[in-house]
């Protein structure tokens, strides 16, 4: 019952969280950080001037404009939910830092046995944690390192896999109106299962995270009203698989395996825009590529921003919309950031 009910789980999970992002180690972590990053395409590798979160490059950590406190819900389909929270600070003008954590889960997973019947209501809780930290080098160059923390909690029987990764990151302010910016993201990180106590086929086995290089470029025009933010992404994912034979040894047959790996690599392409009409008011859209084939793995997105202030407290309500590829249904994000 154990083996099939966790096998039932495996296929849901991978056909509805990570239908849109492949399946790899942590995809869930991969979709983005607040309803402002998803609305812009995710594309903000570069974004300097924006208290954008260093979740996108741990470099803009020393580059915000005050603490701030941001809370972050998604409403996903087929029963998935996610959430987002961070509290960041700058450190004497040239430092900074930022704490954050990412949790995602699927509910109402039906488990089922040999013979199809319901035997219980399933679920998954996953959880990214990071530490940025970074330094301004000078009035154009700023620094940063993330240390991150993963844990995925796919089954009762099963031991939750935990894994430490690291990022990096620069950005350099090229003109008044341009950055660039270079990240390195999921150094290190890999989930291990064991599943040989679950019974039946149950094995050891390690998934690695894709490493992946991102580089930005950042404009903005209009006296700082508008402005865009492209994005390229190289993809590097190794797969481990295993080949089965059938070898003659003596007069009799026998079947054998051999386990070799593969490395895959792919790019990716994001774009954002966001313009701002009215002070304390902008809205934003963007598009994701979120697979190989580009026509079906597309991710459109839209969103908009308000803020207000309250006595010496700003507050700024963001929302994003996007419709996720594949058919995989629609995302709302909104996000509550108060500027202490």
């Amino acid at each position: 019952m154990k083996t099939n009910s966790f096998i039932c789980f495996l296929l849901f999970l991978f056909l509805s969280v990570s239908a849109s992002h492949a399946q790899y180690a942590g995809s869930f972590a991969r979709m983005g950080f607040g309803a402002r990053g998803i609305a812009m395409g995710n594309a903000l590798a570069a974004d300097t001037q924006s208290d954008t979160s260093p979740y996108y490059n741990p470099a803009f950590s020393p580059l915000g404009s005050s603490q701030k406190l941001e809370i972050s819900v998604a409403s996903l389909s087929f029963d998935r939910s996610l959430q987002f929270l961070q509290l960041s600070a700058p450190l004497q003008k040239k430092a900074g830092f930022a704490l954050g954590v990412i949790h995602a889960s699927v509910s109402e997973i039906d488990g089922r046995d040999r013979s199809g019947f319901h035997t219980s209501t399933l679920s998954v809780d996953e959880y990214a944690g990071f530490l940025a930290f970074g330094l301004k080098f000078s009035d154009k160059i700023s620094g940063g390192i993330s240390l991150q923390m993963f844990q995925t909690d796919l089954f009762e029987g099963l031991t939750p896999a935990r894994s430490v990764g690291l990022d990096v990151g620069l950005v350099y302010q090229i003109r008044p109106t341009w950055s660039i910016g270079l990240v390195a993201d999921d150094l290190l990180a890999r989930y291990s299962w064991d599943s040989s106590d679950l019974g039946g086929s149950g094995r050891s086995v390690t998934d690695t995270f894709p490493r992946r290089i991102r580089l930005g470029v950042s404009t903005y025009q209009l006296k700082g009203k508008l402005s865009v933010h492209t994005e390229i992404e190289s993809r590097f994912a190794t797969v481990r698989f295993e080949t089965r034979k059938t070898r003659i040894f003596g007069d009799s047959p026998a079947e054998t395996s051999e386990e070799g790996t593969l490395t895959d690599q792919e790019f990716r392409f994001r774009s954002g825009i966001e313009y701002k009409p009215l002070d304390g008011f902008s809205v934003r859209a963007g598009v994701e590529q979120l697979g190989s084939e580009v026509l079906d793995s597309v991710r459109p997105s839209l969103g908009f921003m308000g803020e207000q202030k309250v006595g010496e407290l700003k507050i700024r309500a963001e929302y994003g919309f996007a419709y996720e590829a594949r058919a995989a249904g629609k995302m709302h994000l909104v996000s509550l950031i108060l500027f202490l």
